[in-house]
């Protein structure tokens, strides 16, 4: 039986979920479960089908029944194409697989369990393309917090307990797609999705996936240490994602008005430097960093997406988290903080929580 979201880390500990090998695949093709098939998890899936894996879309609603009915049609300045892998809303369908692209919010991993336990055999990789600092970010580093666990990425163990860090590949996407219309997904820009192992290892199974998807058209370096990579992504979406919903405003009006810009590169520079006080030292220059998302233009980031949709803010990962870290390594963060306390209070406000008796 698989384990519940609710199981304890302990019972995690001993639990069937655990690889219990570290022998991988050799056979072709892959077989790649994506639970959250949105527009970058049926991107990455077409891909990889067009490329000959064998792969099985997790999805739900119109999304999945045009999916079922027409393939996934990507349209993309690289070329448009149409391809037709298995498409279910029910995993045990599926069955075990090789791997398992979450496509998922971060927030939902916790609740993942009965989707994501029919696919786990005991070499199942889990690649996580998600946001902000994962929630196995100290699992298999060596130093003063070794094996940590981050409250607001993993309250009380329950991803861990729910997907054990052991089974982790982590992944940065540097790519931007949307869903244009059911079954129908529009590539904007970048093919990049940078894959590591948390124990800093150039695993096989890195190298096995990573050629699945350079085989379908993307790139998928395989990196010694991804977490320079996470806070390179970091230090944009956690400056931009909370103003821009704040403000309702875009990327390039962030950009243009002299206030807002200098907030962005102050929470920057003091995101940059909890990373260090962890141990982390990302090549990135702050300035270049800003001048970049200028260009992206008049965008309008996840997060604001989601709170015009209803949908809840993809937060706790991006800023709740480097606000811990700070705490945990002393490094003083006022800015962010500041921006974390009005941003937790849209989250909660934003999400249909009532208002308290009296209030204006």
């Amino acid at each position: 039986m698989p384990l519940s979201s609710s199981a304890s880390p302990a019972r995690a500990a001993a639990s069937p979920l655990q690889p219990r090998s570290v022998s991988y695949r050799t056979e072709s093709p892959v077989k790649v479960a994506v639970v959250g098939a949105g527009a970058i998890g049926a991107y990455v899936g077409a891909a990889l089908h067009r490329a000959g894996a064998d792969v099985h879309l997790i999805a739900r609603g119109p999304h999945l029944a045009a999916m079922r009915r027409d393939g996934v049609r990507v349209l993309s300045p690289r070329g448009d194409f149409t391809a037709r892998p298995s498409a279910t809303d029910d995993p045990s369908d599926v069955g075990p697989v090789d791997f398992v692209f979450l496509g998922l919010k971060a927030h939902s991993y916790a609740a993942s369990g009965p989707l994501v336990h029919p696919l786990l055999h005991d070499r199942t990789a889990v690649v996580a393309a998600q946001n902000g600092i994962p929630w196995w970010y100290f699992h298999g580093l060596a130093g003063p917090h070794a094996g940590r666990r981050i409250h607001s990425v993993d309250p009380a163990g329950t991803v861990s307990s729910t997907l054990p860090p052991e089974r982790a590949i982590g992944c940065v996407v540097y790519a931007a797609t949307e869903i244009e219309a059911p079954g129908v997904v529009r590539h904007l820009e970048g093919t990049r999705f940078a894959i590591g192992e948390p124990d800093l290892t150039l695993s096989r199974r890195c190298h096995e996936f990573s050629e699945a998807m350079v085989a379908g058209g993307l790139k998928c370096p395989v990196e010694a240490d991804l977490r320079k990579d996470i806070w390179i992504k970091l230090i944009g979406n956690i400056s931009f994602n909370p103003i821009s919903a704040l403000s309702r405003a875009t990327m390039g009006q962030i950009c243009r008005h002299p206030d807002t810009r200098a907030l962005v590169e102050s929470m920057m520079r003091e995101t940059l430097d909890v990373a260090a006080a962890v141990g982390c030292r990302p090549e990135i220059s702050v300035e270049r960093r800003i001048a970049g998302a200028e260009r992206v233009g008049d965008h309008k980031t996840s997060t604001l997406q989601d709170l015009e949709k209803g949908k809840p803010l993809e937060l706790d990962v991006l800023l709740a988290a480097v606000v811990e870290l700070a705490d945990l390594a002393g490094a003083p963060v006022p800015t962010l903080r500041a921006v974390h306390a009005l941003a937790d209070l849209l989250a909660s406000t934003s999400s249909g929580a009532a208002a308290p008796a009296g209030s204006a």
